[in-house]
């Protein structure tokens, strides 16, 4: 970064501070990109947002040596191994403190065996009010200088050779013109989108949500394995079916200091809470009508399941919620951002560099937005599904009080027929596996056009409600995850990349041809790589290479974002022209 005639150079402007911006700022750093990430308010985040942080994304954060500061802050998988209905926390009346209905989530319980299996970290849990302090000292820590807030962009312009911008120092208020090559747009679609004209499809105020931020000592009622709790008050009057209530940390479970409840409302309707008004709903609500509590914020939101129409527009790239944004169910919305970040941050970093073509670039659309798709409508239909619980249950929003009352009874009862409505209800319960136990949905997801050479296989068939996740090593799919010993080190398959824009060629035994001509065609484009031959000292049993399709003269090329670029069950007649090729095609170069 430098600055001529007043103008500040860079080859990357990052727009906006949140998760997703912050992501993108770190991986660049990582990868040697210079750039600069400008955010309009003064702080990260006021409110606590997104806190589930899945299998994919603790992955990315791996890579990037983030995990395990997150896994020492967040929330142990013994306190987020279930989610639970409860009629409510207090009280001493008949249907009080009753559970409907637990699940196994997020990996924990009977799905450890599974998780542990596919991925070499588990799951986690932490807000962003606190994620994102974390990642904002780990941006400016990389890219020391690189990082302002109380920046606001105002006007932005591009040509053929780059972006330039009008960046607001809302401190002096004195602006700043930045040239760049390229700008990630992670302002939430805020600003950017609506500039280029990007349009969001899909259905908006799907409903209204209000979100209680507050600290109280909820440790006499709280389960210490459960990480979500939905309560179902028969005597609360309030909205049919509020009350769901995560803790915020910073210790957690039962003996979390602070609490998040969300109130929901019919789309369209006023919501009348507010940091005054919301302390007599809550008691009611958890049965706790002495419950002493500090209010920190109560914030107003609509749901939303709209996608972008572009994810690019000439140099600018759109990551996040400027790209898509959802219903939390799932909790999507954060990790797609941050997987968003990832596919991007390494094509950036080729193409800046010379390394590769734009058409590199062009290859971030075509990948992330059919993903993006997927997890907006996944989000939409585990969000409608809770309707389906709620029918499950015997329960309706048109119901009188009587009414609701009186199915209480019938639920609880010690009788043949609360049996059936009970088993009932389980079996009704278990179709949320959708959003709690999506396995395949978060680590799954493949690219079928790209920044790859697809082969003539075909995709393994997935599991329609996103929980049976099955290896492979198509191209297009994220490399299968196996714990290998290499050069005398015990490394996960996903570790072979590093956390630079470094390749790997994964071959059989026999396959010295495709070694010497990936060495060949890797350093006269000056790209690193990573060559590991896998037999039975690297794999002892064999699993890993046969999920993978890797034959003994077979080769497997998979790139920077741990997704396969290419592979081949055997040798070909020419193996440099192919790798050539290949490697031509992945770049973007022809």
């Amino acid at each position: 970064m430098h600055t001529s005639n007043h103008t500040l150079d860079v080859p990357v402007l990052i727009v906006g501070g949140g998760g997703c911006g912050l992501t993108a700022s770190i991986l660049l750093s990582d990868l040697g990109v210079d750039h600069l990430l400008v955010e309009r308010h003064s702080s990260t985040s006021v409110l606590p947002k997104a806190h589930y942080l899945n299998q994919r994304t603790m992955e990315v954060f791996r890579q990037h040596g983030l995990a395990e500061r997150i896994y020492a802050v967040g929330t142990p998988m013994s306190m987020m191994r279930k989610v639970r209905w409860r009629t409510t926390l207090g009280g001493d009346g008949p249907f009080d403190g009753r559970t409907f209905h637990e699940i196994d989530a997020f990996g924990g319980g009977e799905l450890v065996a599974t998780y542990e299996r596919d991925s070499p970290g588990p799951s986690s849990n932490y807000p962003q009010i606190r994620l994102e302090p974390l990642l904002r000292e780990e941006a400016e820590r990389r890219g020391p200088g690189r990082v302002r807030f109380n920046h606001e962009l105002t006007a932005l312009s591009q040509d053929e050779q780059g972006v330039t911008a009008t960046v607001v120092d809302r401190t002096s208020n004195q602006p700043l013109r930045i040239r760049a090559q390229y700008v990630v747009a992670a302002d939430g679609g805020k600003t950017i989108g609506p500039m280029l004209g990007v349009r969001m499809h899909g259905p908006t105020d799907l409903g209204r949500i209000v979100s209680s931020h507050i600290s109280a000592d909820l440790s006499a009622w709280w389960d210490d394995a459960c990480l979500i709790t939905w309560l179902i008050n028969p005597d609360y009057e309030g909205v049919f079916g509020s009350g769901a209530m995560v803790p915020m940390g910073p210790t957690w479970g039962r003996h979390s200091e602070e609490w998040v409840v969300h109130f929901g409302f019919p789309p369209g309707q006023e919501t009348p809470f507010d940091e005054a008004g919301v302390v007599p709903h809550l008691r009611a609500l958890l049965k706790l009508p002495a419950l002493e509590m500090k209010v920190h914020k109560v914030s107003n939101w609509q749901l939303d399941a709209v996608l972008a129409d572009r994810y690019q527009i000439g140099r600018v790239l759109f990551a996040g919620d400027a790209a898509h944004r959802h219903p939390p169910t799932t909790g999507l919305g954060l990790n797609t951002a941050v997987q968003d970040a990832h596919n991007l941050a390494w094509k950036l970093a080729l193409v800046i560099g010379g390394r590769a073509g734009p058409a590199l670039l062009e290859s971030y659309a075509t990948e992330r937005r059919p993903v993006g798709m997927r997890n907006v409508d996944w989000a939409m239909f585990t969000a409608m599904n809770h309707g389906v619980l709620d029918a499950g249950m015997g329960f309706s929003p048109l119901q009188t009080p009587e009414l609701r009352r009186a199915n209480f009874e019938a639920f609880f009862a010690d009788t043949p027929m609360g049996a059936t409505r009970r088993a009932r209800a389980a079996e009704v319960f278990a179709t949320q596996r959708t959003e709690f136990q999506a396995h395949d949905l978060e680590i799954g997801y493949a690219y079928d056009t790209g920044a790859l050479v697809p082969d003539s296989s075909s995709r393994p068939p997935r599991d329609p409600l996103g929980g049976r996740y099955v290896p492979t090593a198509r191209p297009g799919h994220r490399l299968p995850h196996a714990w290998l010993t290499v050069a005398g080190q015990r490394l996960s398959s996903l570790d072979l990349v590093g956390d630079g824009a470094r390749f790997a060629l994964l071959t059989g035994p026999d396959a010295e041809a495709w070694r010497a001509a990936a060495n060949a065609a890797f350093a006269a484009a000056k790209l690193p790589l990573q060559i590991v031959t896998v037999d039975e000292a690297v794999d002892p049993d064999g699993s890993w290479r046969k999920c993978c399709g890797l034959h003994a003269a077979g080769a497997v090329l998979v790139r920077p974002d741990n997704h396969v670029a290419w592979r081949s069950a055997g040798l070909s007649a020419d193996p440099a022209a192919e790798l050539a090729g290949v490697l031509a095609t992945v770049l973007g170069e022809h």
